[in-house]
């Protein structure tokens, strides 16, 4: 018999009957011939009520004694959404997360999954109950009740359909799938019937909320096909899986991030190290950074600009303004008023022109950019907080991501390649150790070598100027892998630098010096025999100490970076070409025991 795991959030179990509605699906599905668990979330805004009682005592209350406040929210959801099946005639029984054996280490407020011990939850299931299970909440070594944090229900959901084989994760909420971008923020957005794991977890970083990057995460390691739902109606949804809706869209969606901040570190030596101590120092405050622009040194010197959500600022500039002299530094800026708009889709790779489209998008709606930086599957761009939704709105259009793409698959034709095709999605479960659920988990690491760099220094700030850049690149015939756009800080300029293939570095130097001339830059440079090394996985931006050991590795190998790009699946260093095999091993063997 197959085993279904539904998860209900908060709005989907905030009263009586929506409680009963949720029962109802359960013992649906049930009679359908599913074994059933569900995971439920705390009841509307039990939580923030819950919160509120905590700020009566100060504002700093204990971390262990919050997670054993914020855990009693579930408890009451699954109680009563057992008392609700019984009184409809099924069998249930509700069980927090201790008791369906979910172990975490001991990060209050934000734990990480060790292991589930699913013995009691299967007797259960044999002897004809539906399981009501408490999501967001597990236990200890010491028993202590931990808190998973933000999504930590959908967590719950993957985590438990991962351990217990099942045939999907259906996640109830109160939209009806997921859509090309927020549809609150833009009507005309499209709900897709596929997306891809990749791009799911690029947009869930980005700030979609329908759906948190750590449960899928757990769905890409284990290749638990999520189906998100509409708490209130029968409508089809949308599939997460291995594959995307299309083969040949080049963006498949569209976030903005509105609450962002960007830091700059003036004036850093550039040597081997002073990334590291830069972003060793944030780590441990764990901070995720996200946009990272590293410039190249002007007069031996650079500067090294990235992201933090904006209530996160105060204690980034805390971790580093102690540490700016022995860097060597000249000072720190930083900008609250920023958000971050990104395009993402899985077959950007392989198709010329996708940025240049987003510059052009951007500079035909005045939206001047402060930051770029890229990655396979994703494009993000720095823009003022009061043009931001200019800029979503800009970029969905461009790329027509209101039209369903030609090709578009739907779920049960996925599904039916898959037979027809005798295809079998890769999963990691068979080798991750038991103890280790949400682990790092590293895919590889990879050497781009025969490349090179061109930099344009003193770029104009203004609107247009990256769409032109770009789109005369282009017209060269010139394929461009990384770009970075950072602070330079003399006049107001800003630098843009972007990789190459070094066949193709002359013409891109002749096409970079008229673009320089054109709009009055100060200099342009250019280097041949630099590398691309690559660490490639799952959620690599939330585990933060990923790009501490990559800064550490490059750094005890005397390795200097020139440039930084990080995403969800992929932290990119680019360097000189003569120390490139000497990075990768020193990486394969610090990453050794999270390679799989």
């Amino acid at each position: 018999m197959s085993l279904i795991v539904q998860k209900f959030g908060g709005t989907s179990v905030a009263d009586v009957e929506k409680i009963r509605a949720a029962a109802r699906k359960a013992i649906r599905a049930q009679h359908q011939g599913h074994r059933v668990v569900m995971v439920v979330s705390a009841m509307g805004k039990n939580t923030d009520r819950l919160l509120e009682l905590a700020g009566e005592f100060g504002p700093n209350p204990p971390a262990r004694e919050m997670d054993m406040l914020l855990s009693t929210g579930e408890q009451v959801s699954v109680s009563l959404v057992a008392m609700a099946i019984a009184s409809l005639g099924s069998r249930a029984v509700s069980l927090t997360g201790g008791q369906i054996g979910l172990h975490t280490d001991s990060s209050f407020s934000k734990a990480r999954i060790r292991s589930i011990s699913t013995e009691r939850i299967e007797k259960l299931l044999d002897d004809g109950n539906i399981v009501v299970a408490a999501g967001f909440q597990g236990i200890d070594d010491d028993l202590n009740i931990t808190t998973l944090g933000r999504g930590g229900s959908d967590t719950t959901a993957v985590a438990l359909a991962a351990v217990l084989g099942a045939e999907a994760c259906e996640i109830y909420t109160d939209v009806d799938g997921v859509y090309t971008t927020d549809p609150r923020l833009l009507p005309e957005a499209r709900r897709v019937d596929v997306i891809s794991y990749n791009e799911m977890l690029e947009l869930a970083s980005l700030g979609a909320s329908v759906m948190h990057n750590r449960s899928i995460e757990f769905a890409k390691k284990f290749g638990v096909p999520i189906h998100v739902r509409s708490s209130f109606s029968d409508s089809q949804g949308t599939m997460i899986v291995a594959e995307q809706e299309s083969e040949s869209a080049p963006v498949s969606g569209a976030a903005m991030t509105p609450d962002e901040a960007r830091v700059t570190v003036l004036g850093v030596p550039d040597i081997p190290g002073k990334s590291l101590q830069i972003f060793s120092a944030i780590a441990e405050r764990k901070i995720a950074v996200d946009m990272v622009v590293q410039n190249i040194g002007d007069g031996g010197k650079a500067d090294v600009s990235f992201t933090v959500q904006r209530n996160e600022l105060e204690t980034t500039l805390s971790a580093l303004e102690p540490i700016l002299e022995s860097i060597g530094a000249d000072g720190i800026t930083h900008d609250d008023q920023v958000s971050k708009v990104s395009v993402v889709g899985a077959n950007m790779a392989n198709q010329a022109g996708v940025a240049s489209q987003m510059f052009r998008a951007l500079a035909d709606a005045g939206v001047n950019i402060h930051m770029i930086t890229t990655s396979e599957i994703k494009i993000s761009a720095l823009v003022r907080r009061d043009q931001a939704s200019d800029a979503l709105r800009a970029v969905h259009r461009s790329f027509k991501l209101h039209e369903t793409p030609d090709d578009a698959k739907s779920w049960s034709q996925i599904k039916a390649d898959r037979e027809a095709e005798g295809v079998e999605v890769e999963t990691l479960i068979s080798r991750l150790r038991d103890d280790a659920l949400e682990a790092l988990t590293l895919t590889g690491i990879s050497l781009l070598d025969g490349q090179a760099r061109v930099t344009l220094s003193g770029v104009p700030d203004q609107p247009g100027i990256a769409a032109d850049m770009f789109e005369r690149i282009g017209a060269a015939g010139i394929f461009v892998d990384m770009i970075v756009q950072g602070y330079d800080g003399e006049d107001g300029s800003t630098s843009v630098s972007f990789t190459v293939n070094a066949e193709t570095l002359e013409a891109s130097l002749k096409v970079a010096n008229e673009i320089a001339k054109s709009h009055g830059m100060r200099a342009v440079q250019g280097e041949a025999g630099i590398a691309k090394v690559t660490v490639s996985g799952i959620g690599l931006r939330s585990h933060t100490h990923v790009a501490t050991l990559l800064f550490r590795t490059l750094s005890d190998n005397d390795i200097n970076v020139e440039m930084i790009g990080t995403s969800e699946l992929q932290v990119n260093a680019v360097i000189d070409s003569k120390s490139a095999e000497a990075a990768k091993q020193g990486l394969e063997k610090v990453f050794a025991g999270s390679l799989y």
